[in-house]
């Protein structure tokens, strides 16, 4: 199987963080790696986002769950 690599970028997602995360983690493809950037969100996406960690590290192949500074879609991306 060939790995699938979701890349979420997230800016004061805290009411949809965790509804994105469910619907990744409730695809059949079985090879995923997660990535997920929090672009200095100012509510509690990053916290939303630890909570569900382990659920994740039980699930997808990798993954890679970061914070920074806002700096916007682009450069995040980059």
């Amino acid at each position: 199987m060939v790995m699938i690599s979701v890349l979420v970028i997230a800016y004061n997602a805290q009411n949809t963080i965790a509804r994105c995360i469910d619907s990744i983690l409730n695809q059949s493809y079985a090879e995923f790696e997660l990535i997920i950037i929090d672009d200095g969100s100012k509510d509690s996406t990053w916290q939303k986002i630890q909570e569900m960690r382990e659920e994740c590290e039980k699930r997808f192949v990798h993954i890679d769950f970061s914070t920074q500074e806002n700096c916007g879609t682009c450069i995040t991306l980059n």
